[in-house]
């Protein structure tokens, strides 16, 4: 994968192995192989509960922004998003793959319990059964994403970039509440982590600009 998507710098570290080995090579004489002196194992410390949350949370969140790029290829219409969304695709399905590998290589499930759903204070839960609200931040509810499936066009073009943009803000909230609550001090979550926030925020002032200038023609 080309240097230039996140995923494939940011998915190969969370593909490093949990066990590491040490080995101690005394140099040889000129023109002679080394000896190795002594080779050991160390394990990483084991993950904090709340980095395997964001984790488990952040494979589900990555999984609907596929999906709905699943949805562009088919009935979006501009070429500038489709582009785009491909590039979004691409970094979260490698990443999706990493922060898996990253679980497993910990002893975690991959899988999202269900108490660890983003549930607002206070939330009419009459809203969450009927499909009117998502699981966690920016997703898109159940709802929403049966109109983006219906739509086409231009029309879905606006929806889809209408909810891209709620979607990436959501995981740069998760992101933040993830280092606000002191969390994501493992090296490897904490440059994913980072990641995500700075190339969300990126693609978001990009699908900003792209939204604007659909519906400046919208008005015309």
């Amino acid at each position: 994968m080309p240097i230039g998507f996140r995923g494939g710098l940011i998915g190969a570290a969370l593909l490093c192995p949990l066990v590491l080995a040490q080995t101690i090579v005394q140099p040889g004489p000129p023109g002679q192989p080394g000896k190795v002196l002594a080779s050991a194992a160390f394990t990483l410390p084991p993950p904090a509960k709340p980095d395997i949350e964001f984790m488990q949370a952040m494979i589900v969140h990555h999984s609907q922004a596929v999906e709905m790029v699943d949805l562009l290829r088919k009935r979006g219409a501009n070429a500038a998003l489709k582009t785009l969304g491909e590039r979004i695709t691409l970094s979260q399905a490698d990443e999706i793959e990493g922060m898996k590998q990253w679980l497993r290589e910990r002893g975690q499930s991959i899988e999202m319990g269900a108490m660890m759903h983003h549930h607002t204070p206070g939330m009419d839960m009459s809203k969450m059964a009927s499909g009117d609200v998502a699981v966690m931040p920016g997703m898109l509810s159940p709802n929403q994403m049966k109109v983006l499936a219906k739509a086409s066009g231009r029309a879905f073009d606006v929806l889809f970039l209408t909810g891209m943009i709620q979607h990436h803000t959501g995981a740069v909230d998760m992101v933040d509440d993830l280092f606000a609550s002191g969390a994501g001090q493992d090296n490897v979550l904490f440059d994913f982590a980072t990641d995500i926030d700075n190339s969300q925020r990126a693609e978001i002032r990009i699908m900003q600009s792209m939204l604007a200038k659909i519906t400046r023609k919208d008005k015309k």
